[in-house]
C-alpha cells in the first residue's frame, strides 16, 4: 500500500504524557520514533492534549478525532497548534471548509452507505469491525471508490493482523492501539517491525531495504541496510542499528565512538526504502567528512563552525565577544538587517542577508540554541491558520512612517463563531421575508458557500499540468498511480473498440442507458440547423452561416466516490450527434486499474475513440496537450471539482493548447419557486435532490405566499424525508448555508430567480408555463410537479451538464451547439462590390488601413475599365 504518511500506520494513543504504553505495549520513547500519533480529544482531556501538542507538534504528526468537542474555536486552535488533520462529523465540515485537507470527516461502523461521507480531503470510519456481517460489501465498494486519505479505526479486541489485512485492500491507513503493538516480539502483541518488513518492497533475495541516514536537518550522512531485527533493535534501543550484508546487526559507533541517537523512522511513498533520522554524535562517514556524501554546507556548516568557535576562541577576542557581549551582537544584528534592507541589487540583497544570518546564528549559539530548534519553530509556524494582524510595531512602524493602531486604527473585530448543529438537531433552512430586507441584504443571504481561493487552486494545479505537458504519458501515469492507486496501471489509455468483457452490465441497466441515449439522442438531433443561413444584405452581397463539427473533442466524466454513466450520456451523446470524428473520454479508473462498465458501454454507443485512465487537472492536460497516448483535442466538455474547472480555465487561456472549454462550473444547486398549489413532499424531495450532492452544494426555496402552516409542513417534509437518507450527513451540510425566501407574487419569486441565476429552476407553481416566460437566467427549467429534476439528470433528453455559481447569466448549459462551430461566408458579384465599396474604403480611411482600402479601390477601377 502507498502512503503519503511517514509510515503506512497511525499509532493510537492515550492522553499524554503517558501515550498509553508505559506499562505495555509502546512506550513513549518508541511512539516518538514512529512520529504518526492518533489521539479522541475529550473536553476534559483537551488541554492536556493542547500543551502537550504546543510542545512536540514538530516531533509527532498528530491527527485527532474532534467530534467530542462542542466548541469550534477549540478545534481550530488544535489546528493551528499543528494538528496535520482533525476529524469532525460530516455536518460540522461547512464551518471548517476554510482548512482545507486538514479537515475530513468521520464515521461509525462498517456501513457501505458511511462511504457516501467520505470528501476529497478524506474519510476516517471508527469502531470498524472486521466480524461484521456487512464488512465485505463494505469492502468491496470501499474498493470501488478509492478514496483517498482513508483511515480505519478498529473496534477493541480485534485481530490486527487481519484488520491491517483487510485495511490494505481498501487502501486505507490502519489506526493501531499502542497498548497492542511492541518494538519486539511478545505474546499477544504484533510487533511494529514486522508490520513494516510486511509493507515494504525490497529486490534484493536477503529481503534486507536500502536505508538512508539523515540528520535532523534531513541532510544526507549514508546508505545502509536494513532487517525486520534491526529496526526493531532500533526501536528498542532508540540508537542506530543497521543489518549489515555481511556481519549481522551493526550497532552504529559501538566501536568507534560516533553513535547515533536515534529520533525517526519513515518509509518512502514507493515503500521500497526506509529512512532514519538520527542525531549523530560526531562523524558518520569513516572518512575526515561528516557524511558519505561529503561534508556539511550552509547554514549547518556554519552553526558547526560557530560552536567550535565558541569553545575555541581566545579570551577578549572579536570572536569571544560576539558570545559573551549581548549588546554588541545586538548592535551587530540591527547593523546587518538594516544594511538588507537597504540593498538594492540581488548581488547586494544575497551579501547581506548571508551576514545578518551569520550573527542571527551567533545569537542562536550563544543562547544554547540548535539549528534543530530554529528548524521545529519554522516548521511549526508553517502549521498555522491564524494570522496575527502583520503590521510592524510601534517604533519600528514609526520610523518608517507606517500608521499604526496607536495612532488611531481601531482593532479588528473578532471573527463570530459558529454554532455546530446536534447529530439529532432538526434539518432546518433559514427562513427570510424578502420585504423586509434590503436588495443587497438579500443578495448577501443568497451568495454560494466559498470556494478553495483561485491561488491555492493554480498552485496545485499548474506543477501537474506543466509535468503532463512536458513529460506526457509518463506523467499522466504516475498522477494516476498516486491519486487513483491504481499502480498496476501500465498504459493511461484504452483504446477502441472495447472489449465486451468490460461491459457487462445487469439487464436493466443496459434497458435504462439505452432508453436514456435515445431520448438525449432526439432532442439534440432536432438541435440541428436544417439549412445554411443565407442572407442578401444589398443587392450582390450575399452573406451565409453554416455550421460543422469541431473535430476532436475530450469529455471530462467525474469519478471518486460515484460512477456517472450519465454524464458520459450527455456529453458523448451530443458530441456523436455533431459529427465529431474524435471523441476522447477522461475518467478516474478504479484501484484495481478498471474503468466502470457503465461509462465503457457509454464510450461504445457514442463512438468514443479511447477512453484516458485518468481524472483531475492531469487529465485535463493530457487532452489539452496531447501525450503518446492521448489525443490532442480542440475542446474540453464536462463537469468536475475545483481543480478541473481551474485545470479547464488555465489551458483554455493558454495559447499553446489551443482548445476550448465548455463553461466554468461550481457545486450543484437548486432553486425552487412553490406556492400554495405545491405539494409539500414534491419540495422538499426536489431539494434534497441537490443537497445531497455535497456539503458544498446550496438549495433555495421561493415561498410565494405561504402561510406559516404551508411553510412549516415543507419544512417537516425537508427534516423527515433528509433523515432517511443514507447520505444525511451530507444534507446537514448544505442545508446549513441554503435558504427559504418568502415572497408575496410570482413576480417577485421570477426576479429574485433572475438575480440568483439558479443551474436548476424549478416551478411548483400554478400555471408554471405561463412562468417561463419570465425567466431570463437559468441552466435548465423544470416546469409543474411531475417534473423532478431528476428526469433532467437522467433520462428525459436535455443535458444536465449546466453552468453553476451564477454564470447562467453569461453561459448556456451543454447542447449541440457546444460540439459545432459557425462559419461564416461571404459572396459578392461586381454590382454587389460597386453597392458596398464606397462604404468599406471610406470606413479603411478612417482607420487608417490603406491596403484594405485599396483591394476594394483596385477591383472597382478595373471594373470601370472593362
Amino acid at each position: 500500500m502507498e502512503s503519503t504518511l511517514p509510515l503506512p500506520f497511525l499509532i493510537s494513543v492515550n492522553v499524554p504524557p503517558g501515550l498509553g504504553g508505559e506499562r505495555e505495549g509502546l512506550n513513549r520513547e518508541e511512539v516518538s520514533c514512529l512520529g504518526t500519533v492518533f489521539f479522541t480529544v475529550k473536553p476534559q482531556t483537551y488541554e492536556k492534549i493542547f500543551r502537550f501538542l504546543g510542545r512536540h507538534n514538530t516531533e509527532f504528526q498528530p491527527f485527532f478525532d474532534v467530534t467530542q468537542l462542542e466548541s469550534r474555536d477549540d478545534v481550530v486552535s488544535l489546528i493551528d497548534a499543528g494538528a496535520r488533520k482533525v476529524f469532525v462529523r460530516p455536518e460540522q465540515l461547512p464551518d471548517f471548509a476554510e482548512f482545507g485537507s486538514r479537515v475530513a470527516p468521520v464515521v461509525s461502523g462498517a456501513n457501505p452507505a458511511q462511504l457516501a461521507s467520505a470528501t476529497e480531503h478524506g474519510l476516517l470510519v471508527s469502531d470498524f469491525d472486521i466480524t461484521a456481517a456487512e464488512t465485505a460489501r463494505f469492502v468491496e465498494e470501499a474498493k470501488a471508490k478509492k478514496i483517498a486519505s482513508f483511515f480505519v479505526k478498529p473496534i477493541a479486541g480485534v485481530d490486527l493482523e487481519k484488520f491491517i489485512g483487510v485495511a490494505a485492500q481498501v487502501g486505507a491507513i490502519p489506526i493501531l492501539p499502542s497498548t497492542d503493538v511492541t518494538s519486539k516480539e511478545q505474546a499477544g502483541k504484533l510487533a511494529v517491525p514486522k508490520i513494516l518488513a510486511a509493507s515494504w518492497k525490497s529486490d534484493r533475495a536477503d529481503g534486507l531495504i536500502p536505508t538512508v541516514v539523515v540528520d535532523e536537518h534531513d541532510t544526507a550522512l549514508g546508505l545502509v541496510y536494513s532487517s525486520e531485527e534491526s529496526v526493531g533493535e532500533a526501536l528498542r534501543t532508540q540508537t542506530g542499528v543497521y543489518q549489515s550484508r555481511k556481519r549481522g546487526l551493526w550497532y552504529k559507533g559501538a566501536s568507534s565512538g560516533d553513535t547515533q541517537e536515534l529520533v525517526r523512522i519513515s518509509l518512502d511513498c514507493d515503500n521500497d526504502a526506509l529512512k532514519f533520522v538520527v542525531r549523530q554524535k560526531g562523524r558518520f562517514c569513516h572518512l575526515e567528512q561528516s557524511g558519505c556524501f561529503g561534508d556539511l554546507k550552509g547554514i549547518k556548516k556554519l552553526e558547526q563552525t560557530l560552536v567550535s568557535r565558541k569553545r575555541s576562541a581566545p579570551q577578549g577576542s572579536y570572536t569571544a565577544r560576539l558570545f559573551s557581549d549581548e549588546k554588541l551582537l545586538r548592535a551587530k544584528i540591527m547593523e546587518e538587517a538594516e544594511e538588507l534592507c537597504d540593498a538594492k541589487t540581488a548581488e547586494e540583497v544575497a551579501f547581506e542577508a548571508a551576514d545578518l544570518i551569520y550573527f542571527a546564528m551567533a545569537r542562536v549559539v550563544a543562547a544554547g540554541v540548535s539549528l534543530a530548534d530554529v528548524e521545529k519553530s519554522l516548521d511549526a509556524k508553517s502549521f498555522k491558520v491564524k494570522r496575527r494582524q502583520g503590521d510592524a510595531k510601534g517604533r519600528w512602524a514609526e520610523k518608517e512612517g507606517i500608521k499604526t493602531e496607536t495612532n488611531g486604527a481601531a482593532p479588528p473585530a473578532p471573527a463570530p463563531v459558529k454554532e455546530e448543529p446536534k447529530k439529532d438537531e432538526r434539518i432546518l433552512m433559514k427562513v427570510l421575508d424578502a420585504g423586509e430586507v434590503t436588495t443587497q441584504e438579500l443578495d448577501a443571504a443568497l451568495k454560494r458557500p466559498s470556494q478553495k481561493s483561485a491561488d491555492a487552486i493554480m498552485k496545485i494545479i499548474v506543477p501537474i499540468i506543466d509535468d503532463v505537458r512536458k513529460n506526457g504519458d509518463k506523467a499522466l501515469l504516475s498522477y494516476t498511480h498516486k491519486f487513483e492507486r491504481a499502480t498496476s496501471l501500465t498504459s493511461p489509455v484504452l483504446k477502441a473498440p472495447f472489449p465486451e468483457s468490460m461491459m457487462q452490465l445487469p439487464a436493466e441497466t443496459i434497458r435504462a442507458i439505452d432508453v436514456s441515449f435515445e431520448n438525449i439522442k432526439k432532442f439534440h438531433a432536432a438541435q440541428k440547423d436544417e439549412k445554411p443561413l443565407q442572407v442578401e444584405t444589398m443587392p450582390g452581397v450575399v452573406c451565409s452561416r453554416f455550421s460543422r463539427p469541431i473535430e476532436a473533442v475530450g469529455l471530462y466524466v467525474p469519478g471518486g466516490t460515484a460512477v456517472l454513466p450519465s454524464t458520459a450520456l450527455m456529453l458523448g451523446v451530443p458530441a456523436m450527434v455533431a459529427g465529431c470524428q474524435k471523441i476522447v473520454i477522461a475518467s478516474p479508473p478504479r484501484s484495481d486499474g478498471s474503468i466502470t462498465p457503465e461509462i465503457v458501454y457509454v464510450a461504445h454507443k457514442v463512438g468514443a475513440e479511447s477512453i484516458v485512465l485518468a481524472g483531475g487537472a492531469q487529465a485535463v492536460a493530457a487532452m489539452a496537450y496531447g501525450t503518446e497516448s492521448v489525443t490532442k483535442v480542440d475542446k474540453i466538455l464536462g463537469p468536475g471539482n475545483q481543480f478541473v474547472t481551474a485545470a479547464k480555465m488555465y489551458v483554455s487561456n493558454d495559447t499553446n493548447a489551443g482548445v476550448g472549454i465548455d463553461m466554468p462550473a461550481g457545486p450543484s444547486e437548486v432553486l425552487v419557486v412553490a406556492d400554495k398549489d405545491a405539494n409539500p413532499a414534491f419540495v422538499a424531495s426536489d431539494l434534497l435532490s441537490q443537497a445531497e450532492h455535497g456539503v458544498d452544494s446550496q438549495v433555495i426555496l421561493i415561498a410565494i405566499d405561504l402561510t406559516d402552516a404551508q411553510l412549516a409542513a415543507i419544512e417537516d417534509e425537508v427534516h423527515n424525508q433528509a433523515m432517511a437518507l443514507p447520505r444525511v450527513d451530507i444534507v446537514r451540510g448544505s442545508i446549513a448555508h441554503s435558504l427559504t425566501v418568502k415572497v408575496k407574487t410570482v413576480e417577485e419569486a421570477m426576479e429574485i430567480s433572475n438575480r440568483y441565476a439558479p443551474e436548476h429552476l424549478i416551478l411548483q407553481i400554478k400555471d408554471a408555463e405561463k412562468a417561463v416566460e419570465k425567466v431570463m437566467n437559468a441552466g435548465s427549467v423544470f416546469i409543474g410537479e411531475w417534473t423532478p429534476e431528476s428526469v433532467g439528470d437522467y433520462s428525459a433528453g436535455v443535458n444536465h451538464s449546466l453552468p453553476t455559481y451564477g454564470f447562467a447569466k453569461q453561459y448556456s448549459g451543454v447542447n449541440l451547439a457546444s460540439f459545432v462551430k459557425h462559419i461564416t461566408s461571404s459572396n459578392l458579384t461586381a454590382e454587389g462590390l460597386r453597392n458596398v465599396g464606397g462604404a468599406v474604403m471610406q470606413l479603411a480611411k478612417v482607420e487608417e488601413l490603406e491596403a484594405h482600402r485599396r483591394a476594394v479601390e483596385i477591383r472597382l477601377e478595373h471594373m470601370n475599365k472593362a
